[in-house]
């Protein structure tokens, strides 16, 4: 099969995934399944991969590379091991990026990105960047009817992390509240469309970028503005005093020590993105009573609710459409912010 495999990890990104004819993955345990790619989400974690960030956690030893990124999957099944009955080959699936063993604790209590045995295709070992790769039968989700793989790959990760923040934000808020979300892109324009489904708040976007700020306010929020050094101001002024809760969806070049200010007394930050340190005096913490805690990717069930979402038309992604052998050149654009929403792979 035809793969972008990656050969070296570079802090400025100046390294290019090499496309080459490799192995196809085959069905080595009962309970594993084969996934004929339909499309495979591009990440900003795929940027990190690429710059060494996650090198120490994935590739501890140094063996790991050449490999196949790739972690929000959906396709088609291909094959399947021998206990596997809930899907076929020939379903339509979207799939979990992580490969939850089902029988430890945390997966009993439906906590399956806790996974004490968990896998992570794209993370450590092949992913989706390819016409095939392998997971197992308790990642899988079957598409609804008249849902294309092409149309929601990227949820498997971006909608599902957006989703989790978003419901988290939904339940910690009331009609009138403000729910502030910092960053437009893959995971912020789901994130918008979400809690617009999930709690009646009042929804603020943040984004430098012209385009993002144009998809904010195509998909209803209610106050979007660009990020500039007045922010905090602007915020308290329309909130009254701060945002009820925030949703930083970046998390470094700064932002992570701007959106604490954002909050009103009592108020909650999410924190998605990554890369950069918080720095909080002790006595805003104190004093204003707000909270930080971080986010990570949604669990399968949350994935399921989401696909719900998605096929009743209240939750879309906005995608620019790669093939595989362009692959580098939707890297390059991810990077320099050249499109909106996500950008997606097809084999």
């Amino acid at each position: 099969m035809r793969a972008a495999r990656l050969y070296d990890y570079d802090p400025e990104m100046n390294v290019q995934l090499k496309i080459e004819e490799v192995p196809a993955p085959t069905v080595n345990g009962p309970d594993e399944v084969i996934v004929k790619v339909g499309a495979a989400g591009l990440c900003r974690t795929d940027l990190h991969i690429i710059e060494g960030v996650w090198k120490d956690v994935m590739d501890a030893d140094g063996g790991l590379l050449p490999y196949v990124m790739g972690h929000e999957n959906a396709g088609w099944i291909e094959d399947v091991g021998s206990s596997v009955t809930s899907i076929k080959p020939g379903d339509a699936v979207i799939c979990h990026p992580h490969r939850g063993c089902g029988i430890c604790l945390n997966c009993r209590y439906g906590h399956d990105m806790y996974c004490d045995h968990g896998l992570f295709p794209g993370l450590g070992l092949d992913g989706g960047f390819a016409e095939y790769f392998i997971t197992n039968e308790s990642s899988v989700i079957k598409l609804n009817t008249n849902i294309t793989p092409l149309e929601v790959a990227p949820m498997a990760d971006a909608g599902i992390t957006a989703y989790r923040a978003a419901k988290r934000a939904a339940g910690l808020v009331h009609p009138g509240s403000y729910v502030t979300v910092l960053g437009v892109g893959g995971l912020g324009h789901i994130a918008i469309q979400c809690l617009k489904n999930l709690c009646g708040a009042r929804v603020i976007a943040i984004d430098r970028e012209p385009g993002a700020q144009a998809l904010a306010k195509d998909l209803g929020a209610d106050l979007v503005l660009d990020g500039g050094s007045d922010l905090i101001e602007q915020v308290k002024e329309a909130t009254g005093g701060g945002s009820d809760v925030v949703i930083d969806f970046v998390g470094e070049l700064g932002v992570e020590n701007i959106c604490w200010k954002l909050l009103r007394q009592g108020g909650e930050l999410i924190v998605v993105g990554y890369g950069g340190t918080i720095e909080v005096p002790t006595l805003e913490l104190v004093i204003n009573e707000i909270k930080i805690g971080g986010s990570l990717v949604g669990d399968y069930t949350e994935l399921v609710e989401l696909m719900e979402l998605n096929a009743a038309g209240l939750v879309k992604m906005h995608y620019t459409e790669y093939t595989l052998d362009d692959i580098n050149t939707g890297i390059d654009d991810f990077k320099n912010r050249r499109f909106t929403g996500r950008g997606v792979i097809v084999p």
